[in-house]
């Protein structure tokens, strides 16, 4: 600490945040937040100390993918094909390029449903992929 010394108005105050409990202090930063429009500096660790016990924040869900040609299989005409219906902009000699050069990205930042739906259509025609 430092040896500035404040006003007793601010020391009481500080005094009476100190014995508050996590879920309290929580409360305290969103009501600054709401009130003023500032968020204090330890609001963000109160909030993690405030979680009820055995339920750790959740890890948030990816919103974007990266969809991966791992190996293109047996069957690359099948998997150019599927590669055409996922990317129509590509000619067929630039589908095959790609899938010749597998492992390749294919989609990058893409929801995870659009993901989703190439990762099935790459599968359906014999392909590995790999959602990042």
């Amino acid at each position: 600490m430092s040896d500035k010394t404040y006003s007793e108005k601010i020391t009481k105050i500080a005094e009476q945040i100190e014995q508050l409990t996590a879920v309290e202090l929580a409360e305290l930063a969103e009501y600054m937040e709401d009130k003023f429009g500032v968020q204090p500096m330890a609001a963000a660790p109160v909030a993690t100390a405030a979680a009820p016990a055995g339920q750790e924040n959740q890890a948030e869900e990816k919103s974007s993918f990266t969809v991966v040609l791992a190996d293109a299989g047996a069957n690359k005409l099948n998997v150019v094909k599927a590669i055409r219906e996922i990317k129509p902009e590509l000619g067929l000699m630039d589908a095959k390029k790609l899938v010749d050069s597998a492992p390749k990205e294919i989609l990058t930042d893409v929801k995870k449903e659009e993901a989703e739906n190439a990762k099935q259509k790459l599968e359906a025609a014999g392909a590995k992929v790999e959602l990042k």
